[in-house]
Order: structure tokens, then sequence, then C-alpha cells
């Protein structure tokens, strides 16, 4: 993260004895990134971290994936699984009842929607960034406890103990990637401090304030990690002697965070502006984009709607989860889908929306974007929810 944090009880002075009251040694342990040379955390447990009862296998759900072949764009209706006010069965809690929707090397996205509380969990692949497209609850971690609410991401570090405990049920996005998830780049200063070009600033990023301290025995941790499974990801179950959430306090620079998209700052300019404007994120191998609500180009002539273009070098995933994204009138879009545009292909707003687009002086939509540079693959829940007649709405028919 791009500043330092501390909570809870630390010792002045790092690598030297912490105790108890009553004497007892402190176990510190240092949590840090690319072989301890980025930003880390030191976090103080009552018990030893490394204690470990048993370790069994854990079935992950389906992650195989099926190649967009021949190549052509897709849209997937994501609510068609379970409807909003549906009282059908969700079949999970937001972390095994996640299913894969895209997916490649480099990041997986997925869909739950659940209003039980997850099992303890860590993902020692990659970073995680939650999207909540509704809902509210908090995400106890070995941090401290983060409330979160419709619109936030929740960027959860690689191997981060957590669990999710949803107050009603809640639709998540879930990105995994296999990498860290950051601020961009340019965004920051040398020194880390989002710069004032910046659509958002450290105000804007809710970390945990106080220690969560958890007492238990015997207790089962979900370890997503890297192995020769399906995307080269396997499961296991580890049970620690003592309970993971036994944090007295910790300082450092890597820690879980929220950040709402009502609290990004769009970008405008005189014609249209480029998706680089819209970033919130980035990570090895994709980036993170949100198209918000905001008013629209100021040229007397300009086209507010997107140029049709060509991502040469990448994926372009857009969810569509709140206003009306005027772009895609016409294809049959709506809120709950995406649109997967993959590289190699031209793409763009639907022609009636070009002219229509006109004279228009705010834009009232909602779209969360990943574009990845590698291609993307297709999930089972992907395949599922497929709209068939979706590549053909440019042209106004399908093949012959």
């Amino acid at each position: 993260m791009a500043y330092y944090r501390r909570v809870g009880d630390v010792p002045r002075t790092r690598h030297t004895a912490f105790r108890d009251e009553a004497g007892a040694l402190r176990c510190e342990e240092l949590m840090g990134e690319e072989g301890f040379s980025s930003d880390s955390s030191l976090l103080y447990h009552r018990g030893v971290p490394s204690a470990i009862v048993d370790s069994r296998v854990w079935d992950l759900p389906d992650l195989t994936t099926q190649a967009n072949h021949p190549l052509k764009p897709r849209h997937l209706r994501l609510h068609d699984v379970v409807p909003p006010g549906s009282t059908e069965e969700r079949g999970g809690d937001p972390v095994t009842g996640r299913r894969l929707v895209l997916g490649n090397a480099d990041v997986r996205i997925s869909y739950v929607v659940s209003g039980e509380t997850s099992a303890w969990y860590r993902d020692a692949v990659g970073d995680e960034c939650v999207y909540v497209e509704q809902g509210s609850g908090t995400v106890e971690t070995v941090f401290g406890a983060l409330a979160y609410r419709t619109g936030d991401f929740v960027v959860v570090p690689r191997a981060t103990t957590h669990r999710w405990v949803p107050a009603e049920e809640s639709r998540l996005y879930a990105i995994e990637s296999s990498s860290h998830v950051a601020p961009p780049k340019r965004y920051l200063s040398r020194y880390g401090q989002l710069l004032e070009h910046a659509p958002y600033c450290e105000r804007d990023l809710h970390g945990p304030t106080e220690p969560l301290l958890l007492e238990g025995t015997d207790v089962e941790v979900l370890v997503k990690h890297r192995g020769h499974g399906p995307g080269g990801i396997v499961g296991s179950r580890l049970t620690y002697a003592t309970h993971p959430l036994d944090v007295v306090g910790w300082d450092g620079c890597l820690y879980p965070y929220t950040f709402n998209v009502e609290d990004f700052m769009p970008i405008t300019g005189k014609v249209h502006q480029p998706p680089p404007v819209h970033q919130v994120f980035e990570a090895g191998g994709f980036v993170v984009c949100a198209f918000c609500p905001r008013k629209v180009d100021y040229h007397p002539q300009s086209v507010p709607v997107p140029y049709y273009h060509s991502n040469v070098d990448s994926d372009e995933v857009m969810f569509y989860v709140g206003g009306d994204y005027e772009a895609r009138k016409g294809s049959g879009i709506g809120i709950g889908s995406i649109s997967l545009h993959p590289g190699g292909h031209a793409h763009g707003p639907q022609p009636s929306a070009v002219e229509a687009s006109i004279g228009a002086e705010y834009f009232d939509e909602l779209a969360v974007m990943v574009d990845t540079f590698r291609p993307l693959e297709l999930g089972e829940l992907a395949l599922a929810v497929e709209d068939p007649a979706y590549a053909w709405t440019w042209a106004g028919r399908g093949p012959a």
C-alpha cells in the first residue's frame, strides 16, 4: 500500500522481545512481498502462526476453462444465475460459492451471490480485488475487521487469512490476481504518495483500525495455492493449533483495505478520453478501471460515446453494474451483464448509439472494467449464461 499504518500494540523497536502481561513472548511475523524487497507489515501473535496440526486436500470449485475460439465478442448475463429478488438456492458462501466466469494465468474473475458466513480463507496465489455489486457486511482479517458496502473494492493482499461475514445477501465480483494489486504507478510520487492528478487519495482508502482478537483451537483455513490443478491452482485445508486471528498489533504498509467507487473522481475532457483515465488499480498482466457517472465531453461537435477501437494487446471485460450504459443501447446488455471484447476484434458502440449521444452532457452509468494482456478463456459460468446472439448485434444479423 502507499502509506504506513499502525494498529494495536507493537513494541517501540522492531525485532526485539515483546511480552504479554504474564511475561510470555509474542510471536513476531514479518509478512512481506517480493522476497521482503517491497511492502511488508510486522504482526504480533499470541500463538505460533506456523503451528498446524493437519493438512488435507480442498477440492476447489470448477476452474477449468475453454478457449474463446473461434474468436468472437461475448455477452454474459450474470444475473441469470440468481436474479435480483429471487428466493432460489444460492449454492455456497462468498468463498466456496464462487463460480468462474473468465480466466487466464494472470487473473480469474468469479461471481457469487450469498448471505452466508464463509470459511476462513487464504489466497496464496495472489491479491484479491473483490467488487461489491450489492450488499454489506464485514471482512474479518488477521489485520482486523473491514466493513464493506455496495460499490466497494475490497483489496486483500496475498496470503491474508480472512472470512466474509455478510450482513445481508451480497453479490460479489471477485477478481483474483496471480500478482499484487495496487494503485497505478503514474498516480504515485517516487515515495508512494498519491499525487494531485490521481482520481482518488489516501483519505478514500479504509483499512483496519483495531485488532480483531479471536480465540479457538484446531481452526481450519482453506488455502488456495500454486500447484498442478486447472489454471495452476490447487487447494488445501490447513488446521491451526490456535486461532490465526490472535494478532494484538501490527504496523507497516501491507494490509487489506476498501475503496468505494463513489469516491472515484472521473477525469473528463473536451473530447472523448481514452480508457486509462478510468483506471483504479494495476496488477501483473491486467488493470482494473471504473466508468462512473460523469459530465462528458464539452467540444460542440464531440461524440461522447467511445469511438470504435481495437485493443491490440488486450482483452476487455466490462461488468455493467449501474445506470444506463449509453454505448451499449440496442445490444441486449443491461445491469448484471458482462461483455468480453477480445484482442484481435475491433469493437465500440452500437451504430444507433453514436448519433444519439451527440449533444449529451452527462452519462449516468457505472461499469467495472478489467483489461488483460493475455487472452481470457471462458469458465463454466460464462458458458452457462452466454447470450449467443450478441456477436452479431453490430451487423443486425447473424450467420446465414
